[in-house]
């Protein structure tokens, strides 16, 4: 008789899940995280004219958005070369200490002075726990998660995007602009509680350091010094260059100079040239965000002090543009075709866009004309900047591919601060009535429009 052993039952494979057992507390943590950076960033805006009125400090409405975005460029390019060096948990916690240290300071704030402070604080907090949590991403997740994790990173921006304004602007109303920024120090405390085990966990991959120029600390920090430092004392420049030309004239040389050093380090090599291929492409998150946020971060401004509206109903058009932004990175990820087509569609929607917001601020015309405008301003920017994103990944090298991803990270921080710097000069320069805010509001559209319709002409260098 023919004797058999046991039969073995094969277990069928269960792949790995971002929330399944071993992954489910990170990817919370990281969720919540993310969430938090991205409902102080669509929030504060709509809180800072009441801010700015009560600190008096309406001169310094620009700078005070600026300094967030300089000193988060700053501490992006620090943190990243911190993490590959010596791993994602230090900088992470470390950002998250100085974020809620800015939080802290900007809700108890009384001078013009502490606040702006205290927006660079914060600015130096969110840089490096943004950049922590995506090294930790590509760490501890293996390939085959890696993308299903990034997808809940953008999709933990929708809610903050599409409610932060709307309850900013509550708050801020009913009891205060203050509770905007102490209202979310508490949250802060469960987000880290679920990600302080998550941050002991293995790595999955430790990647490969690239050795090339863009990967030198002593370097990398002095050219995020110079463009960091040169962006602020440009736009201190020419916000003085009204008041003080003798002085603000070299001053704006000087930064601009200081500027394009760091950039030419940071960016890819001919970026500044417009070189065909990945350093255009590059700069198009630039050109994008330049023109989108330079408009979008005094619309409740113009709204609040024009046209009379309170700063909740402000907020909407806000909220619109990021639902119009959801629906352009929905809309881009299922078509096909040259990628440049794409960039130039976007960036050709938020040129109109802006060009149709500039008569929310025209006597006779109401002030909701901005939502339709924001919808259309926010569908370019996700079909065209997602886009960008992937396009710029798919032109760079393997051992590249970081580099380039903080170099995406630059040109879309300096793009927004600069241009809101300089509509904060504008505003100084006109005036802060009600007429000379639409005055000013009108140029700066106009402005940024140009900035669009030159992203636009420079989306076939992309190929």
């Amino acid at each position: 008789m023919r004797v058999t052993g046991p039969k073995t039952v094969e277990t069928p494979h269960k792949p790995a899940r971002i929330l399944g057992p071993e992954y489910r507390v990170a990817t919370i943590g990281i969720v919540l995280v993310i969430t938090l950076v991205a409902f102080e960033g669509m929030s504060v805006v709509v809180a800072m004219p009441t801010a700015a009125r009560e600190l008096h400090a309406l001169d310094l409405y620009g700078i005070s958005l600026s300094a967030f975005l300089i000193a988060s460029l700053f501490a992006n390019v620090v943190a990243g070369l911190w993490a590959d060096r010596r791993g994602y948990p230090l900088p992470f916690l470390a950002g998250v200490l100085l974020f809620v240290l800015g939080m802290g300071l900007a809700g108890s704030a009384q001078s013009a002075g502490m606040f702006l402070v205290a927006r660079a604080v914060q600015g130096l907090g969110a840089g490096p726990s943004v950049v922590a949590l995506y090294v930790m991403i590509a760490r501890v997740y293996p390939m085959e998660l890696r993308s299903k994790v990034f997808a809940a990173v953008s999709a933990a921006w929708v809610v903050p995007a599409m409610v932060g304004p709307a309850v900013a602007g509550f708050v801020s109303e009913q009891w205060g602009w203050r509770y905007v920024f102490f209202g979310i120090i508490p949250l802060v405390v469960p987000a880290l509680a679920m990600l302080v085990p998550a941050l002991r966990m293995p790595s999955a991959s430790q990647g490969e350091r690239s050795d090339g120029p863009r990967s030198r600390p002593l370097a990398m920090t002095l050219a995020a010094t110079a463009t960091a430092g040169g962006a602020g004392v440009l736009l201190h420049g020419v916000d003085q260059v009204h008041l003080h030309p003798a002085s603000g004239v070299p001053e704006s040389v000087a930064g601009l100079a200081f500027l394009l050093y760091g950039l030419y380090r940071l960016l890819p090599p001919g970026a500044l040239r417009f070189s065909r291929g990945l350093p255009t492409t590059v700069l198009m998150r630039g050109f994008y965000s330049a023109a989108f946020f330079g408009v979008n971060s005094y619309i409740p401004l113009a709204l609040v002090d024009v046209k009379g509206f309170d700063a909740s109903y402000a907020g909407v058009a806000l909220t619109t543009g990021a639902l119009g932004w959801s629906a352009g990175s929905y809309l881009q990820s299922r078509r096909d075709g040259e990628a440049y087509r794409r960039i130039r569609l976007g960036a050709a929607c938020v040129t109109v866009a802006i060009l149709v917001c500039v008569l929310c601020v025209l006597p006779g015309v109401t002030g909701w004309i901005a939502v339709p405008a924001w919808i259309v301003a926010g569908f370019g920017m996700g079909f065209g900047m997602t886009t960008v994103s992937v396009t710029a990944l798919k032109q760079s090298p393997v051992n590249e591919q970081g580099a380039n991803s903080a170099a995406l990270s630059v040109a879309d921080m300096l793009g927004s601060a600069v241009t809101v710097g300089i509509g904060g000069a504008l505003l100084n320069v006109f005036g802060h009535g009600p007429d000379q805010i639409a005055t000013a509001f009108v140029v700066i559209s106009f402005l940024m429009a140009a900035v669009g319709l030159s992203a636009t002409l420079l989306a076939g260098r992309t190929r």
